[in-house]
């Protein structure tokens, strides 16, 4: 457990040892090209461990070697830094910490700083207690970030649990907490909310790192106000002028690659082309889920991404190792292979394809050749946890849309869905009534927010397009940013109510269903947003319930992640939350119908 591992100050008496020679290594790995991310060069070094550290890093461990010395040859290929993912969400894998781990450590992730306001949403601290101690079970680096904002905008939705100031400050005292969660309530600290600002106070007096959320594109007085908050970094940039302008003012710009989020080409060129230090620049996933991670990859996709679009090798490398560990303080500590940091290291034969064929973590090898080789144990998940969706059964009427008196046709908002992107755009549709109710038409359909905390029986509706779907069908999720009721997008009403009925038998998850059958079904019984079965299996239902939406007409690249954000009141331009349409543009709810239509 990661409370039992040796700090370099008590390791230190045996590292000196081991690197002076006095004493054999636990292993030493030899005949490798050293990447050293300190000084960006390519050295031909080995290295010797001891207490899961690097002891010697330098031209022949040969003086390290004893009898009991495990020796790895690395016959000529590259030894790089674990890697490093700077902003994440385990939940958005739809898996537990342990089994996530267990996915993403055959990739080369050796260590994640993640932020559990989703179950902070629906079980408020309890919920963030678990999964900080799970992840503090794994055999790989997992620091949590304390949730900061459930809900993310006051007054415009309501969640099943709030997190107050209080309880940040409690938190900032457990072992595993590295830092505050991302700010996105940016509107709350612009106008200097004492929550959001007691929130960030009580993370820097406790010396550690405040994350950012900043999704206006207005890089005025307003982000000078963000920023001066005391935010230190920001992954909602989409622009090359967004990642200047917060490496400017002293923040990491954190360049995502996520399962739908592709905002790493299009600010990379602030490095490539711009020539801006690179060293204030990080690379992390946001949200990647199982499909994503079983089948594509974690942050060796994103470092194989960053070199597609030009970034030098090394560079790349650094953006996904040494500079997150100094981000959050940890430079002397993780991210680098050099004297007294953990012993997180990859052996791959190309540093531009980045195959990864031994992950070692803490001196173990922890998988080999795409298989993870150590167990990653599971936390005891509460009765509690697995029911959490509480409603009480719909038929289609809970999603009628009434029209205004005597219309025959109206002029209605609709969320507009971009692919590869988390905003949305305010779009406007003229809308045909049948018999009093506002019918969808082409490729605009229905939406519902049905509150899923308390039973109040609450549906919310509305309209969306941009997914593509045809036919008789709708798709239910209980994953929905960030308050977590349940979205239910569909083309008939019937199949709604199905779908939503569906996932309050199964406590949570997401269905697909088409013609009055279920297409697909991936079950999340652990708050209605993760399981804790193995992530293969996960992926396979996942990788379903794509192929199900695709049979719906979807053509988006990995459309669930947009469905899972129509509710996300912090990012522009319009949503949904359990209290109406939401203008995010202007931080108000806003009605359905425009007037004068």
């Amino acid at each position: 457990m990661e409370l039992q591992f040796k700090s370099w100050a008590e390791s230190a008496p045996r590292l000196v040892t081991v690197a002076a020679g006095r004493e054999a290594a636990d292993l030493v790995v030899r005949g490798c090209k050293l990447v050293n991310v300190q000084s960006r060069e390519i050295l031909n070094w080995q290295v010797a461990v001891a207490d899961g550290r690097f002891a010697y890093v330098g031209p022949d461990a040969a003086h390290c070697i004893g009898p009991q010395t495990r020796v790895i040859e690395a016959d000529g290929r590259y030894l790089i830094p674990g890697l490093c993912d700077g902003h994440m969400h385990i939940e958005s894998g739809m898996l537990t910490p342990a089994e996530f781990a267990a996915a993403v450590i055959p990739h080369g992730t050796t260590t994640m700083f993640t932020d559990p306001h989703e179950i902070a949403n629906v079980m408020g601290l309890k919920g963030v207690r678990m999964m900080h101690d799970e992840a503090l079970m794994q055999p790989i680096n997992i620091y949590t970030q304390m949730p900061s904002c459930a809900p993310s905008a006051p007054g415009l939705e309501t969640t099943g649990f709030e997190i107050s100031a209080e309880d940040v400050a409690e938190a900032m005292a457990w072992p595993g907490i590295i830092g505050l969660g991302e700010m996105m309530n940016f509107p709350g600290v612009i106008n200097g909310d004492p929550q959001m600002l007691a929130e960030m106070a009580a993370t820097m007096n406790a010396g550690k790192t405040v994350g950012g959320h900043y999704a206006s594109p207005d890089k005025g007085i307003a982000f000078s106000a963000y920023v001066a908050g005391g935010a230190a970094d920001d992954h909602e940039g989409t622009a090359e002028a967004d990642a200047i302008a917060r490496v400017r003012n002293g923040m990491r710009s954190m360049m995502r690659l996520g399962s739908a989020w592709y905002d790493v080409e299009s600010q990379i060129t602030a490095v490539t082309e711009k020539g801006l230090d690179p060293r204030n620049f990080i690379l992390c996933t946001d949200d990647c889920h199982s499909g994503t991670l079983v089948n594509d990859g974690h942050m060796n996709r994103v470092v194989r991404h960053a070199i597609d679009c030009g970034c030098d090798p090394l560079i790349a490398l650094q953006m996904a190792t040494i500079n997150t560990a100094t981000h959050f303080g940890l430079e002397r500590e993780l991210g680098s292979i050099a004297p007294g940091r953990r012993a997180d290291m990859i052996l791959t034969s190309d540093l531009t394809t980045l195959p990864i064929e031994e992950v070692i973590a803490r001196g173990q090898t922890v998988a080999r050749d795409g298989k993870i080789t150590v167990d990653c144990p599971h936390y005891d998940w509460p009765v509690a946890a697995r029911q959490t969706v509480h409603m009480k059964p719909l038929t289609a009427t809970n999603f009628e849309v009434a029209a205004p008196d005597g219309a025959n046709k109206v002029k209605a908002k609709v969320i507009g869905v971009v692919e590869n992107q988390a905003p949305t755009k305010a779009l406007t549709a003229e809308l045909p009534v049948v018999d009093g109710l506002v019918e969808g038409e082409g490729d605009t359909y229905q939406i519902a927010l049905v509150e899923r905390h308390r039973a109040t029986g609450q549906v919310t509706n509305g309209f969306v397009s941009g997914f593509g779907y045809q036919g008789r069908m709708a798709m239910a999720s209980t994953v929905a940013h960030d308050s977590h009721h349940m979205i239910v997008v569909g083309t008939d009403r019937e199949m709604m109510a199905k779908a939503a009925n569906r996932l309050g038998e199964v406590g949570g998850g997401v269905a697909v269903w088409k013609d009055g059958a279920e297409l697909a079904l991936v079950e999340l019984p652990i708050a209605g947003l993760m399981s804790d079965s193995p992530a293969a299996e996960v992926a396979a239902k996942a990788d379903r319930m794509v192929a199900a939406m695709a049979e719906c007409g979807c053509t988006l690249n990995n459309a669930y992640m947009q469905h899972s954000l129509l509710a996300l009141v912090v990012i522009p331009s319009l949503r949904i939350s359990d209290l109406g349409l939401v203008d995010v543009d202007k931080f108000e709810i806003t009605e359905l119908f425009e007037e004068n239509a």
